[in-house]
């Protein structure tokens, strides 16, 4: 039975490196896996999930307005697939994420999302809250913060290394714009927003 797995975590935990070598031991085993990555995430260049440690490989882009569901559809017209697996799932529209669960359930096809839970203010991003509700297995990849403890959120920094706490939640940016850190250095840096008003 198909399952719509969501793996998340921070910036920096290495998402897409065990995206990777997932795919890889599928096809490893003669299995056929079929990639998607966020258009608007073009650091590793378009269509092209790559890892921090020098790994990639080509995968189809999907921006917020694609019909996900159709496109893996589509793929399986051309031949089977063991897995689907969806880098910077965070991107996906709350529809999208549905139709990932279109496809376990009506094509019976596993598929393994890889995302950000939450952006630089502590906010779920719209694709990733409904990965939270929807998936049937959720797995957290770990990483570290500054102090050893379990990072668990990230922040935005300006180019002195001072935390961003206002602008757009979404913006492209690798270790020279993001840090990840455990809550209460996030609280630190960022001014302890949930104290505000108290």
């Amino acid at each position: 039975m198909a399952k719509l797995y969501f793996n998340y975590s921070t910036m920096n935990a290495g998402k897409s490196t065990v995206l990777l070598q997932a795919s890889h031991n599928y096809r490893e085993r003669g299995m056929q896996t079929y990639l998607m990555t966020a258009a608007i995430d073009g650091r590793a260049g378009t269509g092209r999930i790559a890892s921090r440690i020098g790994i990639g490989a080509e995968a189809d882009i999907f921006t917020p307005r694609d019909d996900v569901f159709a496109m893996i559809r589509d793929r399986l017209g051309a031949g089977p697939v063991a897995c689907v697996f969806v880098d910077e799932a965070q991107f996906l529209s709350p529809e999208q994420v549905w139709q990932l669960a279109r496809v376990v359930d009506d094509l019976d096809v596993p598929v393994l999302a890889y995302g950000l839970r939450v952006d630089f203010q502590g906010k779920l991003f719209p694709g990733s809250a409904t990965l939270l509700a929807l998936a049937d297995e959720m797995r957290e990849v770990r990483t570290i913060c500054k102090c050893g403890r379990k990072a668990t959120m990230v922040i935005r920094q300006d180019a002195s290394g001072r935390a961003i706490t206002e602008g757009a939640q979404v913006q492209i940016g690798g270790n020279e714009t993001y840090v990840s850190l455990c809550r209460k250095h996030w609280r630190e840096a960022t001014g302890d927003p949930g104290a505000k008003g108290h």
